[in-house]
Order: structure tokens, then C-alpha cells, then sequence
């Protein structure tokens, strides 16, 4: 029997699971592979252990680190950009934060100290309002060895929806926006 709806935890790293995805509302009585509970929401994001848990992990055994616990589970690949941070901020991220998928291996960004926000995939019309956000993926590109006019044409390519997208970051201390692209 399904648990009347109550709300997610709250998840600092990724304040928004059910927009970008990553958890889902699901109407049938599979319980959580963790707690065993049929709680209405489930995650659907990337699970690194031995066991497969794909589609099978409630939110709250996430959020209160149960599910890393007992399946020595991860849901980030473990790839971290930008300021080296703390052990317990980057377990924080990697063993009670829902993870996101990406085209390729996700990765996620640290700024000032802390993890930033996964605030979700973003097409070219997502970025436009962060220009933090543009400059590095400008400077991404640029790694890539593209050429300026490249770089501008592959900006205006990402979509939210397809490929290339990127993934947008706030840092939770100074704000500024970071992001990453990839494609399939």
C-alpha cells in the first residue's frame, strides 16, 4: 500500500529532483530495495554498487544516507569539478544527494568550498540569463580546440531535450552560475 504523499526530503545539492528528472512520482506499489516502503516518488537517476537499483531507491533513503549505507551506493560517478572541498561535503554530494544523467559520465561541480546546485540540463535559451555559465562553456569549447565562431554555434545547438546539452550549476556560496556540455 502506498504511503499518502508527503513531501521530498530536501536535498541541498539538487533542490529540485522532480524537475530535472531525477525523482519521479510513480503510481505502483514497488517498494523501496532500501526501506521497503512504498512512499509515491521514486529515483531514476544513476546508481553506482553491485546490485542494480535502478528505478528501485525511494528519495528519503537517499536524503537520510540509508541507501548508500547498506548498498555501499553512490549517485554520482565520482568526477568533481572545481574547488577541492571538504570529505564530508563531497560524501554529502556523491552518497545522500540524487545524482543526474548526462550523455556521457556526469560530473559535478564544487565552487568556494562546497558543492554547487545541480540545477538541471539546459538548451541554449536556459543559459542566455547566466552569462558565468556561457563563459565556461565558451572556455570548455575553446579546451575542445574550437574555434570561436565553432564555440558560438555549438552554444546555440545545446538543447535541454537532445544533443549536446549542458548541465547547469549555482554555487551555493557566491551564486555564480557554472555548467558543462556534453553530447552523444
Amino acid at each position: 500500500m502506498t504511503e499518502p504523499p508527503s513531501p521530498l526530503p530536501d536535498f541541498p545539492y539538487h533542490p529540485d529532483p522532480l524537475a530535472t528528472g531525477a525523482v519521479v512520482p510513480t503510481r505502483d506499489d514497488t517498494p523501496c530495495a532500501c526501506c521497503g516502503r512504498v512512499r509515491g516518488h521514486i529515483y531514476t537517476g544513476p546508481v553506482y554498487a553491485a546490485a542494480d537499483l535502478t528505478g528501485r531507491i525511494c528519495p528519503w533513503c537517499i536524503a537520510d544516507g540509508s541507501a548508500a549505507d547498506r548498498f555501499d551506493a553512490h549517485f554520482t560517478s565520482g568526477t568533481a569539478l572545481g574547488d577541492d572541498v571538504p570529505q564530508e561535503i563531497f560524501t554529502a554530494v556523491d552518497r545522500r544527494t540524487p545524482g543526474f544523467q548526462a550523455w556521457q559520465e556526469p560530473a559535478w561541480f564544487f565552487h568556494c568550498g562546497d558543492g554547487a546546485a545541480f540545477l538541471g540540463p539546459a538548451g541554449a535559451a536556459d543559459l542566455a540569463p547566466c552569462p558565468g555559465a556561457l563563459r565556461a562553456l565558451r572556455r570548455e569549447a575553446a579546451s575542445w580546440g574550437l574555434s570561436p565562431d565553432q564555440a558560438e554555434r555549438h552554444l546555440a545547438a545545446l538543447d535541454r531535450e537532445g544533443s549536446p546539452t549542458a548541465y547547469l550549476f549555482r554555487c551555493r556560496v557566491c551564486a555564480a552560475y557554472l555548467a558543462y556540455a556534453d553530447f552523444a
